[in-house]
């Protein structure tokens, strides 16, 4: 008897030291005059800023209205922002420097797909959570990603089915000599020949380079029926001023990776026939729209310029958001698991995960360029497009083998 007392006596004691030493470990429940930290990666200087600044703005807006509502879980939101400038280098620096000295939840941005890929195993190594909100080549599903930007099913593949249809199958393909551009202009090249089309030439900028000359005298000698441009940043100013000053205005331009900031910026109006393709457009009409622009720019500025990227930058923040409330809890892996399940809207409309790709459900618009930069909707496909990360014409195992090839260029 002495023996068993003696035994659930000392067990008693185990229990209680162990009770003990938990609750000295257990972390505190979230103060709530901490603020709930998240991490933006974008380039504030380079050849993207110009591009990258407008989805700053959106994403504070965004945040902005998410603590004039009185925050998440009786906590403010704070928006911790890291400048990329335009390099993979500086952009792994500054994820990890969100991730492990910041504390952020969560990281959204990157523009170039060169970013992306450095930011991408470091995400996953953390178990952490990445918003992307580019339009970008696809061949890519991360268990640590969601994707709100478009898919190639979503914008270039149909885009340039339009285009060729519109204006003729001989196309010339330009773009940024990176990741990007490389992996799109693979896919491109098939696309254009299985639809009969046929690609004259093509050509790579580098990254901010003004030195156009050469794709011009190819532009002036081949005369192809279209262009298919992937450029990115001020190579597009260069690009815009060498189809001018060589009177090629009249010759049909198909832009990925300019919109409405990039126009305005760079003179994009000077052309005759230049269109683009995105979800979002400032002139949308409605109400939704008009009074997301007026607060945007109440924030940011009367002359502020919006983007399809930046609107997706702003909802990515209200999809994690919704996430949060839900669960009751802003830790990465809980949010990242529910907010699959997710969707809001915005002033393009809805934005609705899909659960299978972790990238979201969109709308295609393809505009005009006006003399003053801004877009005029030219068509609208009736239906939400289904997110498809691989293009079905070729095999998933094709277009990863694209992806390694590509290699992660500036």
């Amino acid at each position: 008897m002495r023996v068993r007392l003696a035994l659930l006596g000392g067990l008693i004691l185990l229990l209680a030291l162990a009770g003990l030493a938990y609750l000295l470990r257990r972390p505190s429940a979230p103060d709530a005059s901490n603020p709930i930290v998240i991490g933006q990666l974008q380039a504030l200087s380079g050849p993207v800023q110009a591009s990258g600044a407008p989805l700053v703005a959106a994403a504070r807006l965004a945040v902005d209205e998410i603590n004039a509502a009185g925050g998440l879980l009786g906590r403010r939101v704070e928006l911790r922002l890291e400048d990329t400038r335009s390099t993979p280098g500086a952009a792994a620096t500054a994820a990890e420097k969100l991730i492990t000295e910041h504390h952020a939840v969560a990281l959204f941005g990157c523009w170039a797909t060169a970013c992306r890929d450095v930011v991408r195993p470091i995400v996953e190594r953390h178990h952490h959570l990445l918003f992307y909100p580019m339009s970008y080549e696809g061949m890519e599903q991360s268990p640590n990603i969601i994707y709100t930007g478009a898919t190639p099913n979503q914008q270039i593949l149909p885009a340039t089915d339009w285009a060729m249809q519109g204006f003729g199958r001989r196309v010339y393909l330009i773009g940024t000599d990176g990741p990007y551009a490389r992996r799109a202009h693979a896919m491109l090249r098939d696309f254009i020949l299985l639809g009969g089309g046929r690609v004259l030439g093509e050509h790579y900028v580098p990254l901010g380079s003004a030195e156009v000359g050469e794709v011009i005298a190819d532009l002036q000698k081949l005369q192809p029926d279209l262009v298919v441009s992937t450029l990115s940043g001020d190579s597009n100013g260069a690009f815009f001023d060498g189809l001018v000053a060589a009177a090629l205005t009249d010759m049909p331009l198909l832009s990925f990776a300019a919109a409405e900031p990039e126009m305005h910026a760079y003179g994009g109006g000077r052309l005759d026939r230049h269109f683009t393709a995105w979800s979002y457009l400032q002139s949308l009409p409605g109400a939704a729209n008009e009074a997301f622009l007026a607060r945007l720019r109440a924030a940011s500025g009367s002359s502020a310029q919006v983007s399809d990227p930046a609107v997706s930058a702003y909802v990515a923040v209200h999809l994690w958001a919704a996430a949060v409330r839900e669960v009751g809890s802003a830790q990465t892996e809980v949010v990242n698991a529910n907010v699959l399940q997710q969707s809001v809207m915005g002033p393009q409309g809805v934005t609705a995960v899909d659960a299978q790709t972790r990238h979201v459900w969109r709308q295609l618009r393809i505009a005009q360029v006006r003399p003053d930069g801004q877009l005029s909707e030219v068509l609208q496909m009736p239906r939400y497009i289904k997110p498809v990360p691989w293009p079905g014409f070729r095999s998933t195992e094709h277009w990863t083998a694209v992806a390694t090839r590509s290699g992660s260029r500036p």
